[in-house]
C-alpha cells in the first residue's frame, strides 16, 4: 500500500516536470516577439519542437499582430486586456508598450510552424495537411520537427508524406550526400510540388553529381505527371462530349428525324436552365434544410417548361412551315431573339449563378495532378442515362413507332391511323423537353445568362449532322469524338486554333462522307 502510495507520487511528480520542461517561458516568448528576424524564427522553429498549447496560441497571437513588448517581457493583448503567455493570465498593459512588426518571412515561418503543431494533433486530415504544408516550405531548422512527428506517426500514409517533406528539407543541406539521397527519394513523389521544389534546386546547384540526380529525378516527375495531363485532357473531352451529346440529343430529334432546322434550341435548353434557377430559389427561401435535392426536383420541370414551349411554337408556327428550310430556319431565329429578350426582361442581362449541391462537390483525386470533379462525372453519368431512356423510347415504345412511321413516310402513317399532327408535336416537344435537361446540366457547370445558348447551338448543330441525320448512334460517337479531339487541340493549339481546326475537320469529313459517320439504311439513302 505504501509503495503504491510512492510510486504514484514519483509518477506525479515525473509528470510535473515533464510538463514544465514543455511549457512556454517566459525567455521563449520574448525570443519569438522581440530581435533580429533570423533569432526570431530560430526561436520559432526551436518552440515548436517541444509544442504546448501556451505555444499555440502564442503563434496564433504573434499572426494576428496581438503581442507586444513591455519591460523586457512579451504579452498578448486583445481588446485593450492584457495576457500573459506563459500562465494565461490577466496582466496590465503598460503605457510605453511597444508593437510587435512581422515582415513577409516571419509571417510564413508562423504559418508553417502552426502547420507543424499540426503534426501532433490526433485529426489525421490534419496532420497530413500539416505534413503537406511542410513539404512545399522545407527549411533545415525544421529537421528536428520532422524527426520527432516521425518518430511519434503511426498512420503510414502520413508517415509517407512525412518522410517526403524530410527529404525535400534536405535538399538545402550542406552534404552533398544527402541531397542526391533527397533527389532520389523525391523522384518517387510525382506531384507538381515537388517538381517545383526540384526545378528550384537544380537552378542554384553547383555540384555537378547532385545536379545529374535532379535531373534524373525531374524527368522521372515529368514523364508520371505527362500520364496525369494525358488522362485529364482525356476526360476533359469525356465531359465535354457528354455536354454536346445533352445539347445534340434534342436537336437529333427536331432535326435529325422531322427535319426542323430550329435556331432556337438553344434558348429551349437556357429555358430549361433557367428553369433550375428558380426551383434553386425556391428551395433556399422555403425548403432550406432540402437544398441538396432541389436538382432532383429541377430535372422534371426543366423538362416540362421547354418541352411546353417547345409545343407552343410547333403548334403555332413550325407546323405551318414543314418542308420549307429556309423559312424555317428564319422563323426559328427569329423566336430565339424573342426568348432571349423575354428572359433578359424577366431575369436581367446578368449572368446568374445556380449552385451545386453537396453531393456534388468536391471531387476524386485519381493521380497527384488529375481530379475528377464530380459535378463532371454526374452529368457524364446524367448523360448516358438520358441516351438511354431516349434510345428506350424511340426504339421499343409505341410513340417512338409513331415517330419513325411519320418520319419515313407520312402519308402511308397518316393511312394506317396515324395522327401525324399529333405526333409531330409530341416530338418536338421531346426533343425540346430534352434540351431543357441540357439546360438543367449545364447550370451546374457554369453561370447561367441569356446568351447560354448561342454558345452550343452551332456545336450541337456539327455534331448532329457529323453524326448522321436521324442517328442516335452517330450522334454519341460525333459528339464524343469531337469533345476529346478538341481538348486535345487545345494542350496542343490553344482554344482558337483548336476550334478552326475542328471545323475544318468537320468541312472536309462532310465533303468525303455526306451522310455523316452512320448512314440511313434502306430505300430512304437514295
Amino acid at each position: 500500500m505504501l509503495s503504491s502510495f510512492y510510486f504514484r507520487l514519483i509518477a506525479y511528480f515525473l509528470l510535473c516536470a515533464a510538463t514544465q520542461a514543455h511549457a512556454l517561458t517566459a525567455e521563449q516568448a520574448l525570443a519569438m516577439a522581440a530581435g533580429e528576424t533570423d533569432d526570431r524564427v530560430a526561436a520559432v522553429q526551436q518552440a515548436v519542437v517541444e509544442p504546448s498549447d501556451r505555444i499555440e496560441d502564442f503563434l496564433k497571437a504573434l499572426a494576428a499582430d496581438e503581442v507586444k513588448v513591455a519591460a523586457g517581457k512579451a504579452l498578448i493583448v486583445r481588446d485593450d486586456k492584457g495576457v500573459d503567455p506563459v500562465t494565461g493570465a490577466a496582466v496590465p498593459v503598460p503605457a510605453d508598450a511597444e508593437d510587435i512588426i512581422n515582415n513577409n518571412r516571419m509571417r510564413g515561418e508562423i504559418d508553417t510552424a502552426l502547420a507543424g503543431l499540426a503534426l501532433f494533433g490526433k485529426d489525421d486530415a490534419k496532420r497530413m495537411a500539416a505534413a503537406k504544408a511542410l513539404t512545399r516550405e522545407p527549411d533545415v531548422g525544421r529537421l528536428p520537427l520532422l524527426d520527432k512527428a516521425l518518430a511519434q506517426e503511426t498512420r503510414e500514409n502520413i508517415k509517407v508524406q512525412l518522410q517526403l517533406a524530410r527529404a525535400a528539407t534536405l535538399l538545402g543541406s550542406d552534404d552533398a550526400t544527402q541531397r542526391i539521397a533527397a533527389a532520389q527519394a523525391l523522384s518517387l513523389s510525382a506531384t507538381p510540388d515537388t517538381r517545383l521544389l526540384l526545378n528550384e534546386r537544380d537552378t542554384v546547384e553547383e555540384d555537378a553529381k547532385v545536379k545529374a540526380a535532379l535531373q534524373a529525378a525531374l524527368k522521372a516527375i515529368d514523364g508520371q505527371l505527362a500520364w496525369g495531363e494525358r488522362l485529364g485532357a482525356a476526360f476533359s473531352g469525356i465531359s465535354l462530349g457528354s455536354i454536346l451529346l445533352l445539347v445534340a440529343l434534342g436537336l437529333a430529334i427536331t432535326y435529325g428525324l422531322m427535319g426542323v432546322i430550329n435556331m432556337a434550341h438553344g434558348e429551349l435548353m437556357m429555358i430549361g436552365a433557367y428553369a433550375t434557377y428558380v426551383v434553386q430559389g425556391i428551395f433556399q427561401k422555403y425548403f432550406p434544410g432540402a437544398f441538396d435535392w432541389y436538382l432532383v426536383a429541377a430535372l422534371p420541370l426543366a423538362f416540362g417548361a421547354s418541352a411546353a414551349v417547345g409545343a407552343v411554337l410547333e403548334r403555332s408556327v413550325l407546323r405551318f412551315l414543314y418542308g420549307r428550310p429556309l423559312e424555317t430556319l428564319l422563323a426559328t431565329w427569329g423566336i430565339s431573339l424573342v426568348l432571349m429578350q423575354l428572359v433578359r426582361t424577366i431575369f436581367g442581362a446578368q449572368n446568374v449563378g445556380v449552385e451545386n449541391p453537396a453531393w456534388m462537390s468536391g471531387g476524386v483525386q485519381v493521380l497527384s495532378n488529375l481530379t475528377l470533379p464530380y459535378n463532371r462525372l454526374v452529368i457524364i453519368g446524367f448523360a448516358i442515362a438520358v441516351l438511354l431512356g431516349m434510345g428506350y423510347l424511340i426504339g421499343r415504345t409505341r410513340l417512338g413507332l409513331f415517330v419513325r412511321g411519320v418520319t419515313q413516310n407520312r402519308p402511308i402513317a397518316s393511312c394506317m391511323g396515324v395522327n401525324t399532327a399529333r405526333i409531330d408535336t409530341m416530338a418536338f416537344a421531346l426533343g425540346s423537353g430534352i434540351a431543357g435537361l441540357a439546360g438543367c446540366a449545364l447550370s451546374q457547370v457554369g453561370n447561367v445568362g441569356p446568351d447560354l445558348g448561342q454558345s452550343y447551338i452551332v456545336d450541337a448543330f456539327m455534331v448532329v449532322v457529323l453524326g448522321g441525320v436521324g442517328q442516335l448512334a452517330g450522334t454519341v460517337y460525333a459528339a464524343l469524338g469531337l469533345g476529346v479531339l478538341n481538348k486535345f487541340l487545345e494542350g496542343w493549339a490553344g482554344a482558337v486554333l483548336a476550334k478552326i481546326a475542328v471545323l475544318v475537320f468537320i468541312i472536309i469529313f462532310i465533303q468525303k462522307r455526306p451522310q455523316g459517320i452512320f448512314a440511313v439504311k434502306g430505300r430512304t439513302a437514295d
